[in-house]
């Protein structure tokens, strides 16, 4: 049993620390939520200021675009020109999609400053491309409202998890040396 310990200890390692950092963030991430509920904030603060941004990026491309806290569930409802458009819920703020980030670059991690600025860079492009995709998927239902079930459910998760995907293939190619890469 030891040897197979020691053959897989890489693997072990790995999944170890993967697991552990999601659950960790994912505990502190519930814990926000919760202290989220007796707050102002409605759905939560980041969701709100997600559906904010994404408005003003609606607003800068010439929409009138607005956000108004829905009156019987945590969420936002999003109108443009005055047509209403969707909800922005909980789900919406990617800061699930971040904590998923996160804990594979740390099961990765080489080195504390690389690894923490990987990780700043990582969150700020995740965040930023979250709210530009909220603006266009809202435009995008706004033009082709019969689309919405595509949009929604294939085309927009994609470039997110895409996305994250490509910056976890970016990050194991900088921990791979280059004499082994093909």
């Amino acid at each position: 049993m030891k040897s197979l310990f020691v053959k897989y200890k890489s693997v072990i390692v790995f999944l170890l620390l993967f697991l552990g950092s999601y659950l960790v963030l994912s505990f502190l991430y519930a814990g926000y939520l919760t202290i989220s509920e007796d707050t102002r904030y409605q759905p939560d603060f980041v969701t709100n200021l997600v559906a904010k941004q994404s408005s003003s990026i609606m607003n800068g491309m010439g929409y009138q675009a607005e956000v108004i806290p829905h009156k019987n569930q945590p969420s936002l409802e999003l109108f443009v020109n005055g047509k209403y458009l969707a909800r922005v819920v909980e789900g919406c703020n990617a800061l699930s999609i971040i904590i998923l980030f996160i804990s594979f670059i740390v099961a990765f991690a080489q080195g504390f400053k690389k690894t923490m600025l990987f990780i700043l860079a990582g969150i700020v492009l995740i965040y930023s491309v979250n709210i530009i995709r909220i603006a266009i998927l809202a435009l995008a239902l706004y033009h082709y409202p019969m689309q919405e079930h595509i949009l929604h459910g294939v085309v927009f998760p994609a470039i997110i998890y895409g996305m994250v995907f490509l910056l976890w293939v970016l990050w194991v190619r900088m921990l791979t040396p280059k004499k082994m890469r093909l």
